[in-house]
């Protein structure tokens, strides 16, 4: 462990020092076995995951997967039932008030107190994180300029929209200028226009933060996220870039077939002999084709199922109207990776 690490003296590193950390191979967050039961029931099940500098991470899930729970232990909230969070190879639990003062947290339900001028708000929050002169004005200035409050300083916060109320929760985690943000629904109760400008400005935090953010739309995550990890009942069953996910599972294969004079049982029961086809789908067919069947046939592994197929048909003396393979979609990858059977 590196020496200036002491517990009930935390410093975190900061400046070259941060840079020696990373170079040495510490990520910014490395989470190893994380469990989190409430009473017997398992919202966090053994979760393994490291995020390093400068990504912006999205934890997507449907509502009850253990997005929050995760969050929450993250920011030092919640202590878990086992397994550890490292900050820079540093234990959150160990020394929980030194990291907590390199994180900015953003619940869902943003803290805001909707009597204050906007000014006053951002005011009491740098006092509160000890910011003294002239630190705390440069600080107040640049999470103003960031996130466009200007206009809005001498408003009462209750008279703010819901995009600018979300600005304000963005610059109230910005202002003591930490390295790593948690935002939890980030997006949650905008309208489209909102949600734009709030992924912007997300986008340009990232490029000198770390981001970890959690979702249940597929869109916003593949707009503003540059990693993606899929939780469903409590486990990551799914981790990699937009495109990198679409490939894993593309990799099984969709295809896409429409025969003339054939029974769908009779090619279901063929086409299941070739190695690799693991489902055979019947789909709605084109009523403008008489006496024909469509099916989805799924495949596994990297073998391209379009030869081996058109062989069958051939053999078989099927007449072959439509073959194409199905790209998958995330919306599809998330349904296939979250349902629960």
């Amino acid at each position: 462990m590196l020496s200036y690490f002491l517990t009930g003296n935390f410093k975190f590193p900061d400046g070259n020092l941060l840079d020696e950390c990373i170079e040495k191979g510490f990520s910014m967050i490395n989470v190893q076995g994380l469990t989190k039961y409430f009473h017997d029931f398992c919202a966090v099940d053994h979760v393994d995951f490291h995020i390093q500098q400068g990504e912006i991470v999205g934890l997507l899930g449907p509502n009850g997967a253990g997005k929050t729970t995760t969050l929450r232990i993250l920011t030092g909230y919640l202590k878990p039932t086992s397994g550890s969070v490292k900050i820079l190879d540093f234990d959150l639990m160990a020394n929980p008030l030194g990291i907590k003062k390199r994180l900015g947290y953003l619940p869902e339900s943003i803290p805001l107190y909707k009597t204050m001028l906007v000014y006053d708000f951002l005011l009491y929050v740098a006092t509160i994180h000890g910011l003294v002169q002239p630190q705390l004005t440069d600080r107040m200035n640049e999470a103003v300029k960031v996130c466009g409050l200007r206009s809005v300083m001498h408003k009462p916060i209750s008279e703010l929209s819901k995009g600018f109320q979300q600005r304000l929760g963005l610059a109230h985690v910005l202002i003591h200028d930490p390295e790593i943000l948690i935002l939890d629904e980030p997006t949650s109760g905008l309208d489209p226009n909102q949600i734009l400008e709030i992924r912007g400005l997300i986008r340009e935090i990232g490029k000198k933060k770390t981001v970890i953010l959690s979702t249940h739309i597929l869109s916003e995550a593949e707009a503003t996220c540059d990693r993606m990890m899929i939780i469903h009942n409590g486990g990551i069953v799914a981790d990699g870039t937009p495109d990198s996910l679409k490939y894993q599972i593309d990799k099984q294969g969709s295809l896409n077939i429409t025969l003339e004079k054939a029974q769908f049982s009779e090619v279901k029961s063929y086409l299941e002999n070739i190695p690799g086809i693991y489902e055979i789908e019947k789909l709605p067919t084109e009523q403008n084709i008489p006496d024909s069947i469509s099916l989805r046939i799924k495949g596994i592994g990297d073998v391209d199922m379009r030869r081996s197929v058109y062989a069958a048909i051939k053999e078989k003396d099927w007449t072959l109207l439509e073959m194409s393979l199905e790209k998958q979609s995330l919306e599809n990858i998330f349904k296939d990776l979250t349902q629960e059977n």
